[in-house]
């Protein structure tokens, strides 16, 4: 199904308000509906010299929207059984000077320095790849780990030589093998490739532009280096809105969308994940990352709910492209909304669940167990519906574990009578009944 041709209008006519009202070199844009494409918008000059126009095949900077393929690298090792997120990098790294755990490096709570030591930003002398852990001996600790949300492209140099030495790839090998090469991103590379935009600072006060230097961050590549079009990250998009398992499960990519902590205090309007970060949009959530390097800035939304996203490219290092992002993911909501997902009959029940499923009380909140989708789940009927139900996975005979929603982590286990019925239920030690008692009851 083709996208509607007024919410095509209108997304165009974002994209070119934004061009001009912000006086930026150029704009592209895509937004993607369901893993398909809805609109591509390019305006402007990739080249202002040349006249060069940009097109949704222009090689942009993304800055560090690299950090969500790094993120992805890390967590599908994780997968693989070859590292684990509470594992501090010395254990993968050998003998370094801070320890952080991998979790904590993913979600900004190392609590170690933002840059490399020294004025990096003024010499754009970010040092190698095998210098990373010589660099980090001599950065601070600015925070205790773990005390609050700080920025570090540190962490995330940290984090592809760590994928280097657990994968035993390069750091870009590892990327074109396990995510750009499934996914279809031929235009996604550490070097650019043309056609490439060239990125300027725009004057503030006089409508002229000044070329910015090129910057090679050097070792520091996994927070910030790669160069992409909007086409391509429009399949990252679709990806990190609805996964696929080729490249990273699903439950994977949802819990690095979990808050690990917010980063801003005052009204709990955005957060981060691991390697992802999060923003509020009324009642949704988005997942993506921003992007920021000399000349250029970027941002990639997504709402999962809605399987819909939004990437956003220019060429002006002076103002944020973000607030596009969130209009265009906004409006493709209210004026192509994605219907529910179609239901189908699935699996039989297992034998083991004849006679449990239907209702429960937990004291004398009502809960429902039923089987759907090939998995036993928990409701309760007083929640609101955009609440997700507890889901359990068996570990043994009567034993189950939840492993998302409400009471994560606990056990759930059955207890039978001596004819072999279920009578009871025990869910992080609450007795579960099938009818309202108080604790502590035996009838």
């Amino acid at each position: 199904m083709s996208a509607p041709d007024t919410l095509r209008v209108e997304l165009e006519r974002l994209v070119r308000k934004e061009q001009a009202d912000k006086r930026l070199p150029s704009v592209v844009a895509a937004v993607v509906r369901e893993g398909e494409l809805v609109s591509e918008t390019a305006v402007g000059l990739a080249d202002v010299e040349a006249a060069r126009a940009a097109t949704p095949d222009t090689q942009f900077r993304i800055g560090s929207i690299t950090k969500t393929f790094t993120a992805t690298a890390v967590m599908q090792l994780r997968d693989e059984g070859k590292l684990g997120l509470e594992d501090t990098i010395d254990r993968h790294l050998g003998d370094v000077a801070y320890r952080p755990t991998i979790r904590r490096l993913l979600s900004h709570m190392s609590g170690i320095q933002r840059e490399p030591p020294g004025d990096v930003w003024e010499t754009l002398d970010f040092g190698s790849a095998e210098d990373v852990l010589d660099i980090l001996a001599e950065a601070e600790q600015v925070l205790p780990p773990g005390t609050r949300f700080h920025y570090s492209n540190l962490a995330f140099a940290v984090l592809g030589l760590l994928v280097e030495r657990v994968s035993g790839k390069r750091y870009d090998e590892y990327l074109d093998e396990r995510i750009f090469a499934p996914l279809g991103m031929e235009r996604t590379s550490l070097a650019p490739s043309a056609p490439v935009a060239v990125g300027y600072l725009v004057h503030p006060y006089v409508d002229s532009v000044a070329e910015e230097a090129p910057v090679d961050t050097g070792g520091w590549v996994p927070a910030g280096q790669i160069w992409g079009t909007v086409r391509d990250l429009g399949r990252w998009a679709s990806f990190l809105a609805d996964p696929d398992a080729a490249v990273l499960r699903r439950e994977t990519v949802e819990e690095m969308r979990v808050v690990q902590t917010i980063d801003e205090h005052e009204r709990w309007s955005s957060g981060y994940g691991l390697g992802l970060a999060l923003r509020r949009e009324g009642e949704r959530i988005l997942a993506g990352h921003g992007g920021s390097m000399p000349g250029f800035m970027a941002m990639l939304l997504v709402s999962p709910r809605d399987r819909i996203g939004a990437v956003t490219l220019t060429n002006g290092s002076t103002v944020s492209v973000e607030e596009l992002a969130r209009a265009l993911v906004r409006t493709t909501i209210e004026q192509w909304p994605t219907g529910p997902e179609e239901w189908r009959a699935g699996d039989p029940v297992p034998i083991e669940l004849e006679g449990v499923l239907g209702v429960w009380f937990l004291e004398g909140t009502e809960m429902v167990l039923r089987w759907r989708s090939g998995r036993l789940e928990a409701t309760f009927p007083d929640l609101p519906d955009w609440a997700p139900p507890s889901v359990f996975a068996r570990e043994g005979d009567d034993l189950y574990r939840t492993v998302s929603g409400r009471e994560q982590g606990e056990r759930l286990r059955f207890v039978r009578d001596e004819t072999g019925r279920v009578g009871k239920l025990l869910w992080a030690t609450y007795p579960v009944t099938r009818d309202p008692r108080p604790f502590g009851s035996s009838t």
